[in-house]
């Protein structure tokens, strides 16, 4: 089994609010890969006293150890319990009804010596490549579905569609949010690699075009995780100025790949 993990900040004054890991348990039986990106806080606050980051690190340690400890649950079960877990540690200092409580996308995948099981809720995106070469996306794609004039400002977006029917739903502090995640399960043999990526590295293909998932999957097969986010890089800095037009709110964002061959 080959694995391989890469993730860089956005700016690099400010912390990474990415999370990534790869469980292997100690049976040699299976294992997670588990991806967050943290959604960036807005000036005026969040109604809690901790980090993005600080969240991110906590609900993606529950997801890695739940997810390979628990084989009985299923995948909506490990985000509902984990979530909960991570809302326990904060519920008494922090505003967790607040629209913008610290929240991140998440893919979470899970194989065994038959199976893998998937989810994703929000933009991250999950990529399967089959033993013939075929690259399979998975994605939650509410968010891009929604017309731009529902984006206009970050107050109409809280007050509308984030984790509301009708719009789009990312891990905060409501457990049920889970049920809204985009899951399924493949027969192991028909799943030869897999790569998991936050919005930061799917630009490659989302936003500047450069190739399709496919071409994106090769990248990081190929010439590595560091390679695809070098890329995306480089295509940013050469595009500073064409923010708008691409609708990028970002020159850069956080980035980060999970890579696996099973």
């Amino acid at each position: 089994m080959r694995t391989e993990l890469v993730t860089e900040p956005g700016d690099p004054s400010r912390p990474n609010e990415d999370f990534a890991s790869v469980g292997l348990p100690a049976s040699g039986q299976g294992g997670c890969a588990i991806l967050l990106d943290g959604v960036t806080p807005p000036r005026d606050g969040t109604g809690c006293v901790h980090s993005v980051p600080w969240f991110t690190a906590r609900l993606g340690g529950a997801l890695t150890e739940l997810t390979v400890s628990r084989g009985d649950l299923t995948l909506p079960e490990v985000l509902t319990r984990a979530i909960g877990q991570t809302s326990r540690a904060h519920v008494d200092t922090c505003d967790l009804s607040h629209p913008r409580t610290p929240q991140a996308t998440a893919v979470l995948a899970r194989w065994s010596a038959d199976t893998l099981e998937y989810l994703v809720l929000s933009d991250s995106a999950l990529l399967l490549r089959s033993p013939s070469g075929t690259v399979t996306p998975v994605l939650d794609d509410r968010l891009a579905r929604l017309p731009r004039s529902a984006l206009a400002t970050d107050a109409l977006v809280d007050a509308t569609l984030r984790n509301k029917e009708g719009g789009f739903f990312t891990a905060a502090a409501d457990p049920s949010v889970a049920e809204h995640a985009v899951t399924g399960t493949v027969p192991r043999h028909e799943v030869r690699a897999l790569a998991a990526l936050t919005d930061g590295a799917t630009r490659w293909t989302e936003k500047f075009q450069e190739g399709d998932w496919t071409a994106l999957f090769d990248i990081v097969a190929k010439e590595g995780a560091r390679s695809l986010v070098d890329r995306v890089r480089e295509l940013e800095a050469a595009d500073a100025g064409e923010r708008a037009f691409l609708g990028r709110g970002k020159t850069h964002d956080d980035a980060t790949v999970v890579y696996v061959e099973l």
